[in-house]
């Protein structure tokens, strides 16, 4: 190959190194030495992008497969409300029969509280170091004899090379001001001829300060970002206070509704058995000629139903606890159904309007937040004040040099120190006419106040609406309970009675009295627990509505750490910085019993043939006849609202 073909090739390569290859790593920019304009849209395909993989979770159970073989596992409230707070890293909320994510995490407070050190970092001492290094060479004309202007003219020159090195110490008061502390060295060499000093250094000493006396000036106002940082970081953790208490009440919500929707699935299941037994009996009567085929397909049409209603109810049953799978942080299904072993509470509970809406003012974090929003507003407003002020600087500088050097017999002389010194003084006034900009910004800030003002007068004006809503849905909810368990236990003896009234009859009977009690019997246990579910679940929504959920539950919240990059760098070891602000532990407040949860509702389906009594005649049903009482829960003392205790602040870091 020739010399011409080599260079070619060389310069092919070096040309493909500049300009960059057509394309590197993937979401990255390539490297050229001249960027092109960006000409068309490039999106990659998706299988290009970075692999995230679902998790391996088996089939959820379906109506039609409801995988009645998989094992239970008794799941006491107290333990699905501990089970959600472990998994709490994004913190999830309940919305209708699902759960999605609030937004907030439990990194969220760490990563706002980064921005105190931010702020704090304008006062830390900087220190600079520069070292110039420089070679100079003028070129001169000159003739070759000065006293010859006819002379020839040559052109000459001399070099110098300077050294030219500066360091200093700067560091910013919170008064505003700053302080300098500066060195510098200047050796330098001439080939020059007939120089005093050749090599000759020159040095000063530099100490200068710069103080603000209007605008700037002031410590409380230099500290205002710091402060503003402070807050952001409270505001984070009520924040995440508030979606946290949002997670233990939807958590809450949905286990009272997975264990109404297991007594609802039972209700219509008795009632698709009692639509069985009833087909029976009238299909054989129609055999002897007892009743006519119009009353056989109107059992088998209330029959199917029946059916239908008790599919819908094992369907609500497979979502609602889908539902309470994903606020805990569970796959949809795995080797285990969830069986609630926590019992409904039927006893009424007193609760003190006064002191409810006391705690709401203390507790709620969107209150306190907007408490946080109005300090906040203060402190700008502290700043726009300072800024509408005139710029008046006052500054002194006080300086040591030096000069060092050889002389042309090779003797070094040099200055004695601090014997040439020099100092400066001076006042800079500014401000521009009319403040206008300064002035615009410090009405905003008015403004803001005023509007913020307004938001919190809102926020506890809906506040109390809130409270007084979840208080009348509290004893709403209870005395519905009560009217469905009237009427479930009317409903339970009218049933045994037509059921007694159409076994005893020896002509034709109408099946439709029998259809309706078997109706209004399921349908008034379905809405009796629905009633005393909801009585439950508002009694946590008046809780998380006072703010107080977590504080009566026994939920405080912990600090964790991490280790990070020190002040002396990565060569050094490194120190502890907060990680993370998670919810710890529940206490232990709700009963636990041996049996499914639905058990203690009283689940015994009515008596359809009424006992023979010792005389051989049959008796009817007493008319109080109905559903047991309901066994009430132990320890219901610990299910009422208390004043909650602090929070106790979290142990500094190391």
């Amino acid at each position: 190959m020739g010399t011409c073909s080599r260079t070619w090739v060389a310069l092919a390569i070096c040309g493909s190194w500049v300009w960059g290859p057509a394309g590197l790593a993937e979401a990255e920019e390539v490297w050229r030495f001249i960027l092109p304009e960006q000409r068309r849209m490039e999106i990659r395909d998706p299988s290009r992008m970075p692999k995230a993989r679902l998790p391996r979770v088996p089939s959820p159970p379906t109506v039609a497969d409801p995988q009645r073989d998989t094992p239970p596992e008794n799941l006491s409230l107290d333990d699905a409300i501990r089970t959600a707070l472990a998994y709490s890293e994004v913190v999830r909320v309940l919305a209708g029969a699902a759960a999605a994510s609030s937004g907030r995490t439990i990194y969220d407070p760490a990563i706002t509280n980064t921005g105190i050190d931010q702020a704090r970092g304008r006062f830390d001492p900087a220190i600079e170091v520069q070292n110039n290094f420089k070679r100079q060479e003028s070129p001169v004309a000159h003739f070759v004899d000065p006293d010859d202007p006819a002379s020839p003219v040559v052109i000459g020159g001399s070099g110098r090379e300077d050294y030219q090195m500066s360091t200093g110490v700067s560091k910013t008061t919170v008064t505003g001001g700053s302080l300098n502390l500066g060195v510098n060295a200047n050796p330098a060499r001439s080939n020059a001829a007939r120089l005093p000093l050749n090599p000759e250094t020159t040095s000063s000493l530099d100490l200068s300060v710069t103080q603000p006396l209007l605008q700037g000036a002031g410590g409380r106002v230099n500290l205002v970002p710091i402060v503003l940082a402070r807050i952001d970081t409270e505001r984070s953790f009520f924040q995440l206070k508030d979606s946290v208490q949002q997670l233990v009440g939807g958590v809450v919500e949905a286990y009272w509704a997975l264990v109404f929707a297991r007594i609802d699935v039972w209700v219509r299941q008795q009632q698709v058995k009692q639509g069985e037994e009833a087909l029976l009996v009238f299909s054989n009567r129609l055999k002897v000629g007892k009743t006519d085929s119009a009353q056989v397909e109107q059992a088998r049409s209330a029959l199917a139903n029946f059916r239908a209603s008790a599919i819908a109810a094992e369907a609500d049953l497979l979502q609602r606890e889908a539902a309470l799978r994903n606020i805990l942080g569970l796959p949809p299904s795995d080797a285990y159904r969830i069986v609630p072993v926590t019992p409904l509470n039927p006893e009424r509970l007193e609760i003190q309007w006064e002191e409810v809406v006391r705690l709401a003012e203390d507790y709620r974090p969107d209150l306190i937040e907007l408490k946080l929003i109005l300090e906040a507003d203060e402190q700008r407003m502290l700043l726009a004040r300072n800024e509408a002020l005139p710029r008046v600087d006052a500054s002194a500088l006080y300086r040591w040099n030096g000069l060092e050097g050889r002389t042309p017999d090779r003797a070094i002389v040099s200055s004695g120190p601090g014997e040439f010194t020099g100092w400066q003084f001076g006042v800079t006034f500014s401000v521009p006419l009319g403040l206008r900009q300064s002035r615009a910004g410090l009405r905003q800030r008015e403004l803001i106040i005023m509007r913020d003002r307004a938001n919190l007068q809102q926020g506890l004006h809906n506040t109390t609406h809130l409270l007084a809503t979840s208080y009348r849905s509290v004893a709403q909810y209870y005395q519905q309970y009560q009217a469905y368990r009237a009427a479930s236990q009317a409903s339970t003896v009218n049933l045994i009675l037509q059921r007694a009234k159409y076994e005893a009859a020896s002509g034709l009977i109408i099946y439709l009295d029998v259809l309706q009690a078997i109706t209004s019997w399921g349908n008034a246990r379905s809405a009796e627990a629905q009633a005393l579910a909801q009585y439950n679940a508002e009694l946590a929504n008046l809780e998380l509505q006072s703010g107080t959920i977590l504080e009566t539950h026994g939920i405080r919240f912990y600090e964790e750490l991490f280790g990070s990059i020190g002040p002396l760098g990565r060569l050094f070891r490194e120190r502890c910085y907060p990680r993370d602000y998670q919810p710890g532990r529940n206490a232990d407040r709700y009963p636990e019993t041996p049996e499914p949860a639905e058990e203690a509702f009283g689940l015994k389906p009515p008596t359809f043939r009424p006992r023979e009594p010792s005389g051989g005649e049959r008796s009817s049903p007493s008319p109080g006849a109905g559903p047991p009482p309901l066994r009430p829960s132990p320890n219901l003392e610990r299910l009422r609202i208390m004043v909650p205790e602090p929070i106790p602040p979290p142990p500094p870091g190391p």
